[in-house]
């Protein structure tokens, strides 16, 4: 392997290539920035040459950005094999490195350029030549090359052997289709390694087939200088490489130090992923939401008894920390982890209370945050036990212009009751239901005094809502709670526990 590995970020340039997405100058320097300055790449390659105005001038601005800093020699720009075209459009810009893009396969070259493989060859090195004489670095993609080591190895041969000599930093390798696997990069790089052993080869993979990161570590292991990269897995088709899925593998199977700066790879991942509008799935290695979070009670509880279900990714290298979710399949070392995360200590009674309404809510709700559990616990602490009005079923009926209804069945003081309500919005259509199932009863129901509706800090619109309502009686103010998922049930919880409170 390699010692002096770099890792080529293209977030900016083939990482825009994924549909739908297309930067600000703004937001490219910003991302260019912190690629190279907070997380530490030792390359980016940030555009290609001649797309537009707009890209010229995001480049110009990174590039005078990077001269200030030191970084100007890890800016890269694609170009073509256009003679002066490319050339001078980077040089305009203020760069110093082209990555010429030429075909690598001999299908490639002979069907889209139309030309034989010693036309292309001469046309690469009049552009290398030219480039060179406005004072640009020069590497090389060999575009295809997958298939073209596959299916005409000759023309690879031969084409690397014509541009022996020629003023080429990296030649770069890409599987432009994503199409090999482990074995076959292993092979391939092998075969090239040995063939030409001065040369300095990248390896830019896709993931058309899932296998993007597991072909960086069989390019690595075969010996390559520098791998490409994206955050979030961005690029066209299934995107590229994950640039944290490859560092951390980089690092833990091989011992490769390669410079980045973990902590940061999450504020890069939310940055792209903001700039792009392309969420990541919650479940994305190392950088989805989800990724360090147990759900499992029996998870939870090994961690506790003795950190059986930690490894060497552990969330605080990233910056971050574990979770415990709370939901239908949580058990008793959940909860206490999340009451340890709050500072809390609740009695074994009441956490089997908590519990056992967590599971409830979970069975209508995925996920119960640390932020739902204060909730929660609050909720049930103030339930009176002895229920002697309990909802045994709800169902409300609602619509644009038009009254809501509720059916209800209820058991009072163990006689079960039906009634129906008709008011302005679910939660007045069910206190008329509730009035009819009460007033034989001769309940004087007091007056709602305020209505307060919430949910913890976060903003997600899944989250659990609590309802306070305040009730007048007579000149008592008294205040109850509910806490649902919906927020009308919420508000519906809130009137049963008034009710339980006065009932006599």
């Amino acid at each position: 392997m390699n010692p002096k590995l770099q890792i080529l970020d293209t977030t900016l340039r083939d990482g825009e290539q994924t549909s739908g997405v297309s930067y600000t100058p703004a937001e490219k320097a910003n991302i260019a920035k912190a690629l190279l300055e907070v997380l530490r790449v030792d390359r980016v390659e940030v555009a290609s040459a001649r797309v537009s105005d707009g890209e010229k001038l995001a480049v110009t601005n990174i590039n005078a950005w990077a001269k200030e800093k030191g970084f100007l020699g890890q800016v890269e720009v694609l170009g073509f094999v256009d003679t002066h075209k490319s050339a001078d459009w980077i040089f305009e810009t203020g760069g110093k490195v082209i990555n010429l893009l030429t075909k690598g396969s001999l299908k490639h070259c002979q069907e889209q350029l139309g030309k034989t493989p010693e036309q292309h060859w001469a046309h690469i090195k009049e552009t290398i030549t030219y480039a060179v004489s406005k004072g640009l670095r020069v590497n090389v993609y060999l575009e295809d090359w997958s298939n073209g080591f596959a299916d005409s190895p000759d023309y690879v041969f031969a084409m690397m052997a014509s541009l022996a000599g020629q003023p080429i930093e990296h030649y770069m390798l890409p599987d432009t289709l994503g199409v090999m696997g482990p074995s076959e990069v292993t092979q391939a790089f092998g075969e090239m390694i040995r063939r030409f052993p001065k040369a300095l080869f990248d390896f830019h993979p896709h993931n058309d087939y899932g296998l993007a990161t597991a072909n960086v570590l069989a390019a690595v292991k075969a010996g390559v200088g520098a791998v490409h990269c994206t955050i979030n897995c961005m690029g066209e088709r299934a995107g590229n490489a994950s640039l944290a899925e490859v560092v951390v593998n980089l690092k833990d199977r091989f011992g490769i130090e390669t410079g980045i700066d973990e902590s940061e790879l999450i504020t890069l991942s939310r940055m792209v992923e903001n700039f792009s509008g392309k969420r990541i799935a919650d479940n994305a290695p190392v950088v989805g939401s989800n990724v360090f979070t147990q759900t499992a009670g029996i998870h939870a509880d090994g961690d506790h008894k003795a950190n059986l279900y930690k490894t060497r990714l552990a969330p605080e290298r990233f910056g971050r920390k574990h979770i415990y979710a709370l939901g239908k399949m949580s058990g008793k070392a959940s909860l206490t982890k999340n009451l340890e995360e709050l500072g809390l200590h609740l009695s074994d009674e009441n956490q089997k209370r908590v519990l056992k309404r967590i599971i409830e809510l979970g069975d209508a709700k995925s996920e119960i945050t640390p932020d739902d559990l204060e909730f929660i616990i609050a909720d049930v602490l103030e339930t009176t036990e002895e229920a002697k009005l309990k909802l045994l079923n709800c169902s409300v009926t609602s619509g644009l212009d038009l009254d809501s209804t509720v059916s209800i069945r209820v058991k009072i003081k163990g006689k079960t009751k039906n009634a129906a309500g008709i008011g302005n919005g679910g939660f007045d259509a069910f206190i008329s239901a509730l009035k009819k199932v009460l007033e034989p009863e001769k309940f004087n129901f007091p007056e709602l005094q305020d209505y307060e509706i919430r949910i913890p800090k976060g903003g997600k619109t899944s989250a659990l809502t609590e309802c306070i309502i305040t009730w007048q009686q007579e000149g008592r103010r008294i205040k109850t709670r509910g806490v649902e998922a919906n927020q009308v049930f919420a508000a519906i919880n809130a009137a049963i526990k008034m009710v339980n409170l006065l009932l006599p």
